[in-house]
């Protein structure tokens, strides 16, 4: 749903009854001096540094696996394979592992067809004009446009130009064609070996996402009441800048997900989780229109600061109620739970929507619509069904069953 109202103007320049407030002129000369930008830029670089920080944490164990997964790959070669030097084992269980838990078997396929590719047309190329500088520009173009050819993806391409490269300058030997393309199966196959036994860590990790992201929408929702029942401008203006970087969140949890999923498809040891992967998929997209929704709500909340409107005491305690219930299905969340703890709470959210007057001006009454959804949507993060939820929400008042529901997206 889109608000059709204007964006609130920037903080700092809050108009009360037609002039600036002391407040927000102190705000503005603080945030133009020296010492305010300073102290903003360093709570950018400690918030950057503790980001980063976060980011290695959470790719720890992934790096641990590509570097066992070279090592694996490399002592194969050698020892049991018997290749001297087998440059490509690890070179293919790293690429084939990668950062993400993700495509893996699609990954191992396009580097091993990507070698056999390269070193193929590399070969004839080598042995029908020799090796040097024009050649390598031949060979390159000649076994990326093969693989493109093939319909092949671009790790797929890449790799066939890489080999290339290798056939032509480092290793211009048409007996080790072969070679190369067994080095690359072992690769694969020890990363293969590694994704399988793989524990349930990245089986948790869309079940913590979930569960912070509703937490975030419970902040942000009380967030909203106190900024409409307080007025308070900057409040509301920091509100709706935290909701509009929650969408990072969301595409953290389609990815983590969608990686969940093809680690069960993967590992036979871990088919057992799939139903209950597949159901907490399902769930993320109305976790993204709950998010979406809180954020058109902290637009109008800003406008409403603003403005200096009144809303009326019922939408705010709609609001915490909302926020309350919000708590309890991410506290079910975190807790490994399948969040139904929290559909009463939802429930009991729902009918105190439909005690909320209707008609008591545009900015009660897009906040009040915005509530409804998101009682739609929980309710579906819950475990409800859409239809189930939208036919458990009752009428608002002074409306007929027919008009029952969130407005359409």
């Amino acid at each position: 749903m889109t608000d059709p109202t204007p964006a609130a103007p920037a903080t700092g320049a809050v108009r009360h009854h037609g002039g600036v407030s002391h407040e927000a002129l102190d705000r503005l000369r603080e945030l133009s001096s020296g010492e305010g930008l300073g102290r903003r830029a360093l709570d950018r670089s400690r918030g950057s540094l503790r980001t980063r920080v976060d980011r290695l944490r959470s790719r720890a164990f992934q790096v641990g696996q590509c570097a066992l997964a070279a090592t694996v790959a490399w002592l194969l070669a050698t020892r049991v394979v018997g290749h001297e030097t087998p440059f490509f084992a690890p070179v293919a269980a790293v690429v084939a592992l990668g950062l993400t838990y993700g495509n893996r078997l699609t990954r191992v396929a396009e580097v091993v067809v990507g070698v056999a590719v390269g070193v193929g047309v590399g070969d004839l190329f080598v042995n029908l004009v020799g090796t040097g500088v024009w050649q390598i520009a031949v060979v390159v173009a000649a076994s990326m446009s093969v693989a493109v050819l093939l319909g092949a993806g671009t790790v797929l391409t890449t790799q066939a130009g890489v080999q290339a490269v290798f056939v032509t300058t480092l290793i211009p030997d048409p007996e080790a064609g072969l070679s190369r393309w067994v080095d690359a199966v072992t690769g694969g196959l020890v990363a293969l070996g590694i994704a399988a036994v793989v524990p349930s860590t990245p089986l948790r990790r869309p079940r913590r996402l979930m569960a912070g992201a509703v937490a975030e929408i419970h902040e942000l929702l009380l967030e909203a009441a106190t900024s409409a029942s307080d007025g308070d401008v900057q409040r509301a203006t920091r509100a709706l800048e935290r909701a509009r970087n929650s969408q990072q969140v969301l595409e953290a949890l389609r990815s983590a997900a969608s990686e969940s999923l093809d680690v069960v498809r993967l590992s036979p040891l871990r088919r057992r989780h799939l139903p209950v992967l597949r159901d907490l998929a399902g769930r993320v997209e109305p976790l993204d229109r709950a998010v979406r929704n809180v954020r058109v709500l902290l637009r109008r909340v800003t406008v409403v600061a603003w403005r200096g409107e009144h809303v009326p005491p019922a939408t705010i305690t709609l609001l915490r109620e909302l926020a309350d219930a919000a708590e309890v299905l991410a506290r079910d969340l975190a807790d490994g739970r399948d969040g139904s703890a929290a559909v009463p709470s939802l429930v009991r959210a729902g009918r105190t929507s439909a005690q909320v007057p209707v008609g008591m001006g545009l900015s009660s009454d897009v906040v009040l619509a915005q509530c409804r959804a998101m009682v739609v949507d929980l309710l579906a993060v819950s475990g409800v069904s859409q239809d189930d939820a939208l036919r458990g929400l009752p009428p608002e008042q002074g409306r007929s069953p027919a008009a029952t529901g969130p407005l359409p997206d």
